[in-house]
């Protein structure tokens, strides 16, 4: 796997979301944020992430689907319970998946971020498969976006604190910083 001159991840599933648009000129890509998603809520496996990502979920297929199919959310990847890596935005483009966020005092993370969805819940542990997708694409991307080091990676929770809590308690965070490490 490695990242095209388009900013695709190669050998992985591309469903374009039509969520994202251009970066602001001038700002370098140097934040990673980690969140979870499942839809249903608790619920893994589906089609239902990917139709949210994409402006397709039907909101007469849950009785939550009816309060957040117009929001217009995406990330740049989303990693599944086997590990399955889906991209949905290129890296070099603005996904909507931050909000109202701040990072060391400068504010609109999306701007500057790159956003990675586990399939999961805050309180469920995430699976190895989905820790070694998550390392293989933070070491891609910090490779070839220098700007994001160790201390510029994060999780929803911390840049939106009073409004967000993924990826939750069920990330281990010392856990992923080892991995990392190898």
């Amino acid at each position: 796997m490695h990242i095209t001159p388009d900013s695709w991840l190669s050998g992985v599933k591309h469903v374009p979301s039509p969520f994202y648009d251009q970066r602001p000129k001038q700002t370098p890509i140097s934040l990673l944020v980690v969140h979870n998603i499942s839809l249903p809520p608790g619920q893994y496996g589906g089609p239902y992430v990917e139709q949210f990502f994409t402006g397709q979920l039907d909101p007469n297929q849950h009785p939550f689907f009816k309060v957040i199919h117009k929001m217009g959310v995406s990330a740049h990847c989303f990693i599944r319970r086997d590990g399955e890596i889906i991209q949905f935005v290129p890296f070099n483009a603005r996904a909507w998946h931050a909000g109202k966020s701040s990072f060391a005092g400068v504010e609109r993370c999306n701007d500057y971020s790159i956003g990675i969805e586990l399939e999961g819940t805050d309180f469920d542990t995430y699976t190895q498969a989905q820790y070694q997708s998550l390392v293989s694409i933070t070491q891609l991307v910090m490779k070839t976006y220098p700007h994001i080091t160790l201390p510029r990676i994060t999780g929803h929770q911390y840049i939106a604190p009073l409004r967000k809590t993924d990826p939750g308690l069920g990330f281990d965070w010392r856990y992923f910083r080892f991995l990392l490490s190898q």
